[in-house]
């Protein structure tokens, strides 16, 4: 389809206004919090699942590529348009749909931005739970696609735990709904399928999410260490115990500062590392429980405890992590995050060895991370415009993620494969497993639209 065709196509499915072409609007859309950089051909914004519908209908008769998107802040490559094509923008599709407290749903579109849903459930004596660092500003249509995390996913799980149902397009543009309010499907859980996929498979329009009543009591601690090996086991002898915390956060010396200098949280600019520990629940019972986490860090040696004692100082420990990846562009212009996750008993280990990485490439990499499951964010700085320093990085980054394999880990936690981590899959994946996810993905996608050239790595060439 020739491109005049093709804009003149879509501004008759979703109105002239909302279709974008300029050389402005597609460098705007063509990348994401990654390093990755591809172009679209075009922009468009529906205002609604017919929209949506008659778009990808449209692109599958052309065989054109349909990424979806929201605020662009997934961390590896997903949205990025590396083969061109449309992509469908979701920030006119931003309802809450529905509200049902009996039945604890919400249902809404893919353009809601996270903490929007949370304050408006939380005044209502409920929460919407996972709370990636980006809920400010990302979507949940984009949680859903990269299977979102964030802090509390150690005792609440992450954005699939939460995801009921969805309304969502096929390839074809066919329209289907999938699970419900039910707790029970009695069919495939292609909804669980779905969720992380990285629009590599479908587009959501509509999605139906739990909410759970907020907690009695909550108690927000920071413990301060001088060595990050003493903080690394506190946090598998804390799990050990029986005692799941509604967060395990761990951050060190050089985030702190970063964090620190930028958002002044009352962090100790000397420790080694922190971690923030967060109990809630029922107020019977949550003293002891408290009792033995202190316990358990005097036996690590821990520096000191801090108690968070007002929601205000709590949201102080709280805005100090949440900012920690904005804080560190005081450092370097730029990082890469790798996402990796071991088992928590082998937390001290890698931690160690990516100290040991840092150094082999002359790199600052600072640790900032879901410790409670075992969820590591290196954070690789650097200056992208040293062509050098960047082929180290890279290296680097793979190095990283190799260990996290090795040790029993893999190579993802909740930031997704996108383009990024495509050769790292052969760390956790034979060529065997490799097909069988092409075999799904050609099920669902059989002429090759949905954001293609992400998640999973093209076939190996036969040997000559």
């Amino acid at each position: 389809m020739e491109r005049g065709e093709l804009l003149t196509s879509l501004k008759d499915i979703v109105g002239e206004e909302n279709v974008l072409s300029s050389e402005m609007d597609l460098a705007l859309y063509g990348y994401d919090a990654s390093l990755e950089r591809g172009k679209p051909d075009v922009v468009v914004l529906p205002g609604s699942t017919e929209d949506v519908s008659k778009v990808v209908k449209l692109a599958y008769r052309a065989k054109i590529p349909v990424i979806g998107r929201g605020s662009g802040t997934n961390l590896s490559g997903g949205t990025v348009p590396v083969k061109g094509g449309i992509v469908v923008h979701f920030s006119h599709m931003n309802r809450i749909i529905e509200i049902d407290i009996p039945n604890r749903t919400v249902t809404v579109e893919p353009g809601v931005i996270t903490l929007d849903l949370q304050n408006t459930i939380l005044k209502k004596g409920l929460q919407y739970a996972p709370d990636p660092a980006s809920q400010k500003v990302s979507t949940l249509g984009g949680n859903f696609g990269e299977n979102s995390g964030g802090p509390h996913c150690l005792k609440y799980g992450v954005t699939t735990n939460h995801v009921l149902g969805a309304e969502v397009v096929l390839f074809d543009g066919t329209v289907v709904w999938l699970g419900g309010k039910s707790p029970d499907q009695a069919s495939y859980d292609i909804t669980g399928l779905l969720v992380g996929s990285e629009g590599t498979l479908a587009i959501a329009t509509k999605i139906m999410l739990k909410i759970i009543p907020t907690p009695e009591a909550v108690k927000t601690m920071l413990a301060i260490y001088d060595s990050i090996e003493d903080a690394g086991n506190t946090v598998s002898a804390i799990i050990a115990e029986g005692i799941v915390p509604a967060t395990l956060e761990m951050m060190d010396n050089l985030v702190l500062k970063a964090v620190e200098d930028s958002v002044h949280a009352g962090y100790p600019m000397d420790a080694a590392a922190v971690l923030i520990i967060e109990l809630d629940g029922m107020a019977d019972g949550m003293e002891r429980q408290a009792g033995k986490i202190l316990e358990i860090c005097k036996r690590h040696r821990v520096r000191d405890v801090r108690l968070a004692k007002s929601d205000a100082e709590r949201a102080e420990l709280w805005a100090g992590r949440k900012g920690a990846f904005g804080a560190v562009a005081r450092l370097r212009p730029s990082y890469l995050v790798c996402d990796g996750t071991v088992p928590r008993t082998k937390l001290p280990e890698v931690l160690g060895k990516v100290i040991q990485i840092a150094k082999k490439y002359d790199l600052p990499i600072g640790n900032v991370f879901h410790a409670g499951d075992g969820n590591l964010h290196p954070l690789i700085l650097f200056d992208e415009r040293n062509k050098e320093e960047l082929a180290r990085v890279h290296k680097a980054a793979t190095e990283i993620l190799q260990i996290c394999a090795d040790v029993g880990g893999t190579i993802s936690g909740e930031h997704g494969i996108g383009t990024e981590k495509l050769k790292e899959m052969s760390f956790i994946f034979s060529e065997s497993d490799m097909h069988f996810m092409r075999d799904i993905k050609s099920a669902f996608d059989p002429v090759g639209i949905w954001n293609p050239g992400k998640v999973i790595p093209q076939r190996q060439a036969a040997n000559a």
